[in-house]
């Protein structure tokens, strides 16, 4: 596989996208922040023409041959030799690195709180990242070498992926080549059965693999805005594959995708959902307990969930595992979060009940603008420029499959973020109760990921203090989000970070760092451990799949994954 794919991968991974309080960015709040910089233009014509004639300086050695502006040697956009060799090129390089380099000395010189700053920053460099000459056929060399290296058949294949992405992918540039993948063959292989359905999910019980399982059984709810199936990519990925190979009896539920008559489910439904779903598989294990564990807005939901058992006294919820999951947010966690306003969240709300969902590729569109360079110039260049496929990337082909929002759930969890639901105990009402995570004592395994922009590892920390449990461990997994989780024994590359001392967790993310080891492999056999110390102890495995009451029904991974709505 050629460098640059799998580079391009890497960074896609990376950038899958999550339920977070973008969802409430609107349109608004963009132009405000354009704005912001617009005014701060006119604010101080002095320091405004300062800048401009530092500029003017860098545009004269470029011209005149004396600039020593150079793209950083990671910057994967100028790798190609012609940027360094090329007069024509290497002058280019240099106007758009004058460019940046005054915009940003531009920005740190104007008088901003954080916020302001962040917002100003985040909207520059979609700007920059816009501006910059590789995204052109004229100012790229590779693609240029490419034109002619094809006798011009990778402008062709170009026009080509454009022409497929207008009238197939809704005017989105292609992230995954999807033709490789089969749900049930290639993906989503682990034998099990649905042996629950409703008209909000679906309950898949999967085939033990071992003579003895644990007692104790584990569900895994999803979050509501991917398909489920993330949990089983290849077998080499295969969470439920680790699961049931170690002797867990495994659950996983499966949400169906809300269609607009759909759009009225809420938070209280889905909990009511996840209830649901723990009494079958308590009737089909015969466990009075149930692990759950989680990841982003699966653990939100799960962590309602939880606060909603301790409040009724219900005891079910054995162990929780939540993963890269902020319960706990701050605006300043990442730049983007900086544009959400009360007011955008506020017209974020509105359209989205007018409409009743929002769409999985409104979804999609609007977080790969949040991340332009690596989810739309980097295809850009790939799939129109080169003529080449984008990727085939199981983790991509999952991303791409993403599923409406209703606008009643979409709701709830802007509440839960606007008002720091779960880092103050007892004040929101959600899901038919007033939410505490105070009151759950279950035991905790939280994961972070040490490059994830989308929950950051120390805002996932913060969720370390916000439960009633004696028992906290947390995790931090080398790599971003989905790739934290996906990080099984079979990677060589694989690391993570755990407290050297058994006890409680510090305050702060900063101090818990200090006492760390490294150590290396997947973090994945030092979870297992953990949880079948929590999951009882050793039976025979099931001979057959669900029971009496919840029997087998269409084989995993379901009919809710590949309806079309």
């Amino acid at each position: 596989m050629p460098d640059s794919t799998v580079k391009l991968e890497n960074e896609a991974a990376q950038s899958t996208s999550a339920l977070g309080p973008l969802v409430g960015v609107a349109r608004e709040d963009f132009v405000s922040a354009v704005a912001l910089l617009l005014r701060e233009t006119t604010s101080d014509p002095s320091r405004t023409f300062r800048h401009a004639k530092s500029m003017g300086e860098d545009m004269v050695k470029i011209v005149t041959g004396k600039s020593e502006l150079a793209p950083h040697p990671k910057d994967k956009r100028f790798m190609d030799p012609a940027w360094q060799f090329n007069p024509f090129f290497k002058a280019g390089a240099q106007y758009y690195l004058a460019v940046q380099k005054g915009m940003r000395n531009w920005l740190e010189d104007l008088e901003l709180d954080e916020l302001e700053r962040n917002r100003a920053n985040f909207i520059s460099n979609i700007i920059l990242d816009g501006i910059a000459p590789t995204n052109t056929l004229i100012g790229n060399p590779s693609a240029q070498k490419q034109v002619i290296n094809s006798g011009g058949l990778s402008l062709i294949k170009g026009l080509q992926n454009a022409y497929n992405d207008i009238v197939h992918n809704k005017g989105m540039v292609s992230q995954v080549d999807k033709r490789p993948f089969k749900l049930g063959e290639n993906v989503a292989t682990s034998k099990g059965n649905v042996v629950h359905r409703t008209e909000m999910f679906e309950l898949i019980h999967y085939a033990p693999t071992t003579d003895e399982v644990y007692a104790i059984p584990q569900l895994t709810i999803p979050p509501q805005i991917n398909k489920m199936y993330i949990n089983d990519l290849s077998p080499e990925k295969s969470i439920i594959k680790w699961q049931v190979d170690n002797g867990l009896q495994t659950f996983v539920i499966s949400w169906r995708n809300p269609s607009k008559d759909q759009g009225h489910w809420d938070m209280a439904d889905y909990i009511d959902s996840c209830e649901e779903a723990l009494a079958v598989v308590s009737e089909v294990t015969g466990s009075d307990k149930v692990n759950v564990s989680a990841g982003c807005s699966g653990g939100q939901t799960a962590s309602v969930l939880a606060s909603k058992l301790a409040a009724k006294n219900n005891d079910i919820l054995g162990s929780l595992t939540l993963m890269v999951c902020v319960l706990h947010p701050k605006q300043t966690d990442i730049e983007a979060g900086s544009l959400v306003s009360e007011n955008g969240m506020k017209l974020a709300r509105q359209r989205a009940a007018k409409k009743g969902v929002i769409k999985a590729e409104d979804l999609a569109r609007s977080f790969a603008w949040l991340r332009p360079n690596d989810l739309i110039w980097n295809y850009v260049i790939n799939n129109y420029l080169l003529g080449m496929d984008p990727p085939a990337f199981d983790v991509l082909f999952w991303n791409s499959d993403a599923t409406n929002l209703s606008a009643s759930l979409m709701g709830d969890f802007l509440t839960l973020y606007e008002e720091l639901a779960f880092s103050t105990p007892g004040t929101v009402e959600m899901a038919d109760h007033k939410v505490d995570l105070s009151k759950v004592t279950s035991d905790m395994f939280i994961l972070g990921g040490v490059t994830d922009h989308i929950t950051p590892w120390k805002a996932t920390y913060r969720s370390t203090q916000l439960f009633g449990a004696k028992n906290v461990t947390y995790v931090l997994s080398q790599s971003g989000h989905m790739q934290a989780i996906l990080n099984p024994p079979t990677n060589p590359k694989a690391k993570y970070f755990v407290q050297k001392k058994k006890g409680k967790l510090p305050a702060t993310a900063d101090e818990w760092l200090q006492g760390t080891e490294e150590v290396n492999g997947s973090w994945w056999p030092y979870w297992m451990e953990w949880i079948q110390a929590r999951s009882g102890d050793k039976m025979p495995a099931p001979a057959a799949l669900g029971s009496k009451a919840h029997p087998p029904q269409e084989s995993a991974p379901g009919l809710y994954v590949v309806e079309e709505v």
